[in-house]
């Protein structure tokens, strides 16, 4: 008798048959290629791909720019001082706007205009990093599907990694690589209107609010501080049974700010309306940015805003490197530890913990 694995297939069940199982297939693919690893490039290679617009380089570049490893800060600081002299020569446009404003699709919707009237596009997209996990799904680029393949675009979603006002720290070093890779327009897309947009605010040239209308009560969206910032407002998803609604908020908005003072630039901010998912009123904001671009130049504020801008970055720069300084001193992380359990017993105030633990640090830099 034929030997078999089932005794149901002995002569002892007449009318049974079971067949052979399929083999157990093994847990590793076969034909999983090893990973290749990703080329290490020199600070000269950097500069000359930068340069020569190579959009994989450039990727390099600005991942090495957010990366924490100390090796790659000291490399991605020389190549960004090597690129500084190519910089500056784009218009840098901050995107904000509450969750479901449709910020990305507006941004598709001009940045396709864009491309098409032979402007080089770089997106800076900040994505929201989870509190919890402190990752992100960096999936801009999903929302942005005609803008992702266009020749002269670049998409590049980074994490927010609770930065003030949803912006990276690394994102204004990131605009000089991309100005220097022959970028000649920058959008950068904030998480949302958080409590401070400063962030955006002073890496940007035009700040740019999207707002919704028919949502409730328009004076909900009048926040005092995010309008005073405001260049411009575009009223978005203003199409369909949507359209007066739209109009009737634009008038609110406008005149909400004639009761600001006059910003500094001299410019009045206006208000539009528009439709990004039918690309309905795209050119008319173009316009309007231009026009400001134009006025500023003209009166000197463009060129006073930047300077102004690059003193901001050095003092946040400061604040960070000793913020960072601090906490990575290993005598002043084990006193953290023991304050930490004395505030929990209540045996210590937290301002009396903190001026401990900062006079410690200060009489150990002495």
């Amino acid at each position: 008798m034929k030997k078999t694995s089932h005794i149901e297939n002995t002569g002892k069940f007449p009318g049974l048959n079971v067949n052979e199982g399929v083999a157990q297939p093994p847990s590793i693919n076969p034909y999983l290629k090893k990973r290749i690893k990703r080329s290490q490039y020199t600070t000269d290679e950097y500069i000359d791909g930068i340069l020569a617009g190579n959009i994989s380089i450039l990727s390099q570049a600005v991942t090495l720019v957010e990366s924490i490893n100390p090796a790659h800060q000291q490399q991605a600081q020389e190549i960004i001082e090597r690129c500084l002299p190519y910089a500056g020569n784009s218009v840098r446009i901050g995107i904000t706007g509450v969750p479901g404003a449709g910020k990305s699709t507006f941004i598709e919707a001009l940045g396709t205009h864009l491309v098409k009237t032979n402007h080089k596009l770089a997106v800076l997209a900040i994505d929201p990093s989870s509190v919890r996990s402190k990752g992100s799904i960096l999936g801009d680029k999903t929302r942005m599907e005609e803008l992702s393949i266009a020749k002269n675009a670049f998409i590049r979603p980074s994490p927010s990694t609770g930065s003030l006002g949803g912006v990276t720290r690394k994102t204004r070093e990131s605009i000089v690589l991309c100005e220097a890779a022959g970028y000649d327009t920058i959008f950068v897309e904030t998480v949302g209107v958080g409590q401070s947009e400063t962030a955006v605010h002073s890496m940007v040239d035009f700040f740019l609010l999207i707002q919704l209308a028919g949502t409730g009560d328009e004076l909900q969206g009048i926040k005092r501080g995010i309008m005073e910032m405001a260049d411009g407002i575009a009223i978005n998803k203003a199409d369909g049974n949507n359209v007066e609604k739209s109009k009737l908020a634009a008038r609110q908005f406008q005149n909400a700010l004639h009761l600001f003072p006059k910003p500094a630039s001299g410019w009045e901010p206006k208000v539009l309306t528009c439709s990004a998912f039918h690309k309905l009123g795209i050119e008319e904001v173009w316009t309007l940015i231009s026009d400001y671009i134009t006025f500023t130049k003209q009166n000197g504020f463009f060129d006073k805003k930047r300077q102004s801008q690059s003193k901001y970055w050095m003092y946040e720069t400061i604040t960070e490197a000793l913020k960072s300084s601090f906490f990575h001193n290993p005598t002043i992380e084990k006193l953290l530890e023991h304050y930490e359990v004395e505030l929990c017993q209540n045996k210590v105030s937290p301002f009396t913990a903190a001026h401990h633990l900062l006079d410690e640090y200060f009489n150990r830099q002495k």
